[in-house]
């Protein structure tokens, strides 16, 4: 029975992780409805989650989309059919690229500040300190932090879907020969309001997954400097994995036949 023991335990204790991270999510979402409302902390966070991680968005979406236009169109040669260039990198932008790249910059890019903040306030013992204070940490370090990634990282989306596709647009109409307002009108025409709306709700998704998991994570991480590192490490492994998961889930519920 060793072999059936050597298959058994790693999946019970995978198992208990994704209870405990439900748990976590579960217990999070009960304490934003729940008082008190840390409205410093709130702002703080939003300032750094949406604000400060406009150029790192704004970058990967340009640079996104105006590949995304060439690739399109060295492919579309060898159908002749190039003019959809404008229509495949808006769609592809909006309904994926756009929201899971802005997921994965803010899984690597805040989600790892947040955990790496929450462990090292848990191995200085600045966590037991807020309960001395009758703080409860989850009000005063997980809700406001989750509450500002699920309300910014849809704009966050919005602004690199935006981004996106002027660079696709910028590639086009400088480099591949299409007429400006050509592009422009098909663009337009061709995006449903369905896109958008998708768009917008993954971005909400991915940003209270990239939040919960570098709270959890930091919340649980070990003692030392090498559980900060671990907490950091596993909460961007964990976000990247479950955004993308969440995205194939998402994709399936809003365009499926």
């Amino acid at each position: 029975m060793k072999w059936l023991a050597a298959i058994g335990r790693p999946v019970i204790g995978l198992l208990a992780a994704i209870g405990r991270v439900t748990l976590f999510a579960m217990q999070t979402v009960h304490a934003l409805v729940r008082a008190p409302f840390y409205l410093r902390e709130f702002g703080i966070t939003l300032l750094n989650i949406g604000w400060l991680s406009l150029p790192v968005v704004g970058l990967t979406a340009v640079f996104t989309g105006g590949a995304l236009a060439l690739q399109i169109y060295a492919g579309g040669a060898r159908f002749n059919a190039e003019a959809v260039v404008p229509q495949i990198v808006a769609i592809g932008m909006v309904r994926e690229l756009g929201p899971v790249l802005v997921g994965l910059m803010i899984a690597a890019r805040v989600t790892s500040s947040i955990a790496a903040e929450i462990a090292t306030m848990k191995v200085t013992e600045q966590i037991d300190a807020l309960v001395t204070l009758s703080t409860h940490p989850m009000q005063y370090l997980t809700v406001p932090r989750v509450l500002a990634a699920t309300l910014v990282v849809p704009i966050l989306v919005a602004v690199g879907d935006v981004i996106g596709i002027f660079g696709g647009y910028a590639v086009a109409t400088g480099t591949l020969g299409f007429n400006s307002a050509a592009y422009i009108r098909n663009t337009v025409d061709f995006l449903e309001l369905r896109d958008v709306v998708s768009s917008l709700a993954k971005g909400g998704v991915f940003g209270f997954v990239a939040a919960t998991m570098g709270c959890y994570y930091g919340m649980n991480s070990g003692r030392g400097a090498q559980g900060v590192g671990r907490a950091t490490k596993g909460s961007v492994e964990a976000a990247a994995v479950l955004i993308l998961a969440a995205n194939f889930v998402l994709t399936g519920v809003f365009f499926s036949i």
